[in-house]
C-alpha cells in the first residue's frame, strides 16, 4: 500500500507517497519479512531444525528471526552482542521478545562478536549448539537480495526517486537490481559512513542509486530532541509512527532535501517505510534515563 503524504507545506513542487511495508505482517514487518521469506524457505526446503544469527540488543533482525521461527516451528539461537546483557535481558524490550518466541539468547563480549564471521568462531558455536544454518547479522545474503527485490512492484514505475534507509544494505542492493532505467534509489544510511556502496556492487551492475549519511544524526541508534520531535510531528500530522533508527532519519532527510529542492520540478518521490518499530519501546526508556522527550507511538 502507498499512501500519499501532502508536502505542498515545504515549498517545492514534487509529490511524495510512502509505501507501507511495515504492513506486510503483525510481527514480522518491512524489510526482515523481505529478506527472510526466502531464507526461511531455503532452511525449511533442507529440513533443518535451528538457525543461528547475530545482533545487538535491539536488533529488529533479532526480533524477526525469533518470530519467523516460532511460526515455522524451527529453533532459533541469536548471539548478542554485549555479555553485561545477559543478566538483565529481560528488562529489554527486545530481547525479553525474542525470547518469549522461543530463540535461545547467547551473550558474548564485543571482541568474540567482531569474530562472528571467522570460520573459527564458527566452528566453535558448531560444537557448542551442533548443526544450524547460519543466517548473518542484518539478514543480507543472496536470498535476502531476491526478497528485497520484490519490494518494487510494476506499478511503482510512475515514481522517479525510491528513498529508503540503508543499514547493512542488503534492502537497498535488492531495490536497486530492480529500479527501471529512469529510476534514481538514495539511500540513507543510519550511521556514519557509505560503505553500504560496496555491498550494492557486489549484487547488482545496476549504478542509478546514490548513498548519504548526511542525516545518521551523528551514528547509529543515536538520537536528538530534534529527530524525536520530527517523528512525533510526523506521527500527529500523517498517522504514521516511524522508528529513531531508520525510517525517522529517513523521512527527516527527505524533508530535508525536497525542502532543499534536490529533487528535480514534478518528480514523484516514494519513501519505503521498512518497519522497526518494535525497537521503540527500547529507545523510549534509554530516552527516558537521559531525560529526553518520548517517541509516540
Amino acid at each position: 500500500m502507498n499512501q500519499n503524504i501532502d508536502v505542498s507545506s515545504l515549498g517545492c513542487d514534487v509529490s511524495l507517497a510512502i509505501k507501507r511495508e511495515d504492513l506486510l505482517h503483525p510481527i514480522i514487518s518491512g524489510n526482515k519479512f523481505r529478506k527472510l521469506k526466502y531464507t526461511i524457505a531455503h532452511v525449511l526446503e533442507r529440513s533443518q531444525k535451528c538457525m543461528l544469527t547475530f545482533g545487538g540488543a535491539y536488533s529488529n533482525h533479532i526480533a524477526a528471526v525469533a518470530a519467523a521461527g516460532k511460526l515455522n516451528n524451527l529453533k532459533t539461537i541469536g548471539i548478542i552482542r554485549g555479555e553485561e546483557l545477559a543478566g538483565i535481558y529481560k528488562q529489554n524490550p527486545t530481547l525479553r521478545f525474542a525470547h518469549q518466541q522461543g530463540m535461545q539468547l547467547v551473550f558474548v563480549s564485543r571482541a568474540q562478536y567482531a569474530l562472528k564471521e571467522t570460520p573459527a568462531f564458527l566452528k566453535t558455536l558448531h560444537d557448542s549448539y551442533g548443526d544450524f544454518y547460519t543466517v548473518p547479522e542484518g539478514g543480507t545474503n543472496d536470498l535476502a537480495i531476491k526478497g528485497c527485490a520484490e519490494i518494487l512492484t510494476p506499478k511503482d514505475a510512475q515514481y522517479d526517486y525510491i528513498c529508503l534507509c540503508t543499514g547493512t544494505g542488503g534492502t537497498l542492493a535488492g531495490v536497486v537490481s530492480s529500479l527501471k532505467e529512469h529510476q534514481k534509489a538514495i539511500g540513507f544510511s543510519a550511521l556514519k559512513g557509505t560503505f553500504q556502496d560496496q555491498v550494492v556492487s557486489k549484487y547488482t551492475s545496476n549504478t542509478n542509486y546514490s548513498i548519504t549519511d548526511a542525516y545518521c544524526f551523528g551514528g547509529y541508534a543515536k538520537v536528538d530532541t530534534t529527530l524525536i520531535e520530527f517523528i512525533n510531528t510526523f506521527k500527529q500530522t500523517h498517522g504514521i509512527g516511524l522508528d529513531p533508527v531508520y525510517t525517522g532519519k529517513l523521512l527527516y532527510g527527505v524533508f530535508d532535501l525536497i525542502k532543499k529542492d534536490y529533487f528535480k520540478k514534478n518528480s514523484r518521490i516514494l519513501a519505503l517505510h521498512t518497519g522497526g518499530m518494535q525497537g521503540v519501546a527500547g529507545m523510549n526508556l534509554k530516552l527516558e534515563k537521559k531525560n529526553l522527550p518520548q517517541i509516540n507511538v
